[in-house]
């Protein structure tokens, strides 16, 4: 079954174009959006882990070491697209226009922080595994119905493929032809559990075959690779012609969350050797170099934009106002019960203040 499902690479971890198909569709101005967004996220993404150790944040998942899987993935989007994360996928959602500002909320335990920017269709982030991927499915279905060309993407890692919701989703999206990209980050682990022993499977591609869509395995730690098999997942969708199951593989170099240790699971010195060779945004500037398309005043230029636009952002987070403490009672159920109004009584006694 892996020879059936080979792993598709445009670019090598050298920098080095190995696929010629798609060699007159790489332009500089296309590689320098790779390049700027993955550094973008991957800077956002330093700096979320840096608040959480000085409690400024709460419990954060980070991503870093999958950027390439986000970034590609999210730069195919079209503007009128829908976009399902999960909790890990804030790297995907600010490619595609979240604010950087609101995204900090969410990981404060801001419920601002799940309403997207104005225009755009984001999901607040599903912290249920799967949960998402049938409301992906829904929302192309609806699209289609409606007559337009918008399509829709389900971002999931593998653990999820062992869910219900998976195949329910998968399901719905085949028989009705949704235009749909089911985009699985298949970093190896589910949390703690190695993907050998969650499922059988050889791959996660092949799990298409039982919904009769396209599955492909892509380097995900090849920007170039998910980019354009995106695109062309997209490009059919839009077509008519259904949904396709994405499997990226990548790695991502740090713990499930900031609550979690990964010693305790895995050889964490792999994830050094593949920092090395195999890191997604080292692979562009390996690329970069090899074409001329290398500016280091242009690279020391975006990267104090970033810094400030980052530093920005949390200023602007941590100047936000209060959250009333009564929505966290008043907006459960359009009347509270009983249960609850008692719990709000009872809190606002603990604190010593009138609700």
């Amino acid at each position: 079954m892996l020879t059936e499902f080979p792993i598709f690479q445009i670019v090598d971890e050298y920098g080095q174009v190995i696929n010629e198909d798609y060699k007159d569709k790489i332009t500089e101005d296309l590689v320098k959006k790779f390049y700027y967004n993955m550094v973008r996220i991957r800077t956002f993404d330093r700096k979320a882990i840096s608040l959480q150790r000085q409690g400024r944040l709460g419990t954060y998942a980070p991503f870093e070491g999958q950027e390439a899987s986000q970034v590609g993935s999210a730069l195919a989007l079209e503007k009128d697209d829908w976009v399902f994360p999960t909790y890990r996928d804030h790297g995907a959602t600010l490619t595609f226009g979240a604010g950087m500002a609101r995204t900090y909320l969410y990981w404060n335990g801001r419920v601002e922080g799940c309403v997207p920017e104005e225009g755009k269709k984001i999901f607040p982030p599903a912290v249920p595994i799967a949960t998402q991927i049938p409301h992906a499915a829904g929302a192309a279905m609806a699209e289609k119905r409606k007559g337009t060309k918008n399509a829709a993407i389900a971002y999931f890692g593998d653990g999820a493929t062992s869910e219900g919701d998976f195949h329910e989703g998968l399901n719905f999206a085949s028989v009705f032809k949704a235009p749909v990209i089911f985009f699985n980050q298949n970093n190896g682990f589910a949390i703690s559990v190695p993907i050998k022993k969650q499922m059988n499977s050889k791959t996660i591609a092949q799990k298409a075959l039982a919904y009769d869509m396209p599955g492909v395995r892509v380097d995900g730690n090849d920007i170039f690779a998910v980019y354009f098999q995106t695109m062309e997942g997209l490009d059919r969708a839009r077509q008519g012609e259904g949904p396709t199951l994405i499997e990226a593989m990548t790695w991502r170099y740090g713990a499930h969350t900031t609550a979690d240790d990964p010693t305790k699971y895995r050889d964490q010195s792999e994830s050094d050797i593949i920092r090395e060779n195999r890191d997604p945004i080292l692979r562009v500037e390996r690329y970069m170099k090899a074409n001329n398309f290398w500016d280091e005043d242009w690279v020391m230029k975006i990267k104090e934009e970033i810094a400030t636009e980052v530093e920005l952002a949390v200023k602007d987070m941590e100047s936000y106002p209060k959250p009333n403490i009564n929505d966290l009672f008043d907006n459960v159920f359009e009347k509270p019960t009983w249960t609850i109004a008692k719990q709000k009584e009872e809190y606002f006694q603990l604190i010593g203040r009138e609700a």
